[in-house]
């Protein structure tokens, strides 16, 4: 099925009438009730992304913002929704993400520079030399 993408102006300010230890997760509910609405889709298909979650809890629990501006992608039964703002990553398939990792693995440990050497030198020599307090014999024969 093909792609259906658009971009909505939610209103939140409904939310305000809500206990304020309640705002953010009554919002939440209310954008996902306003997505499936207006994407014809089920309120169990429809999925936030990570920067929308955060942006809408960035003032804590009891101050959400009073609109959201989302970018709605339908996909088969699928809704995801965005900030208008944010990118969007496109799923990479995970065989070539473990490719990757192995071959980093594999990879040998570089050999030591001279020039690195030598930094490791400098730092070394730098530590200062602790010492230790004269022993109260030597302070009575001073006296």
């Amino acid at each position: 099925m093909a792609k259906l993408e658009r971009i909505y102006t939610v209103p939140l300010g409904e939310v305000y009438k809500a206990p304020r230890n309640k705002r953010v997760p009554k919002a939440v509910k209310m954008l996902k009730a306003f997505i499936a609405k207006h994407m014809k889709a089920e309120d169990q298909s429809v999925l936030l992304s990570e920067n929308l979650n955060k942006y809408l809890w960035r003032n804590s629990i009891q101050k959400p913002p009073r609109k959201v501006k989302v970018r709605l992608i339908k996909e088969a039964e699928e809704v995801r929704a965005y900030l208008s703002d944010e990118k969007i990553e496109e799923k990479k398939p995970e065989a070539k993400k473990e490719e990757k990792k192995e071959e980093k693995k594999a990879e040998p440990k570089k050999e030591e520079t001279p020039k690195e050497a030598k930094k490791e030198e400098k730092h070394e020599k730098k530590k200062p030399e602790v010492k230790a307090p004269p022993k109260k014999e030597e302070v009575k024969d001073k006296k």
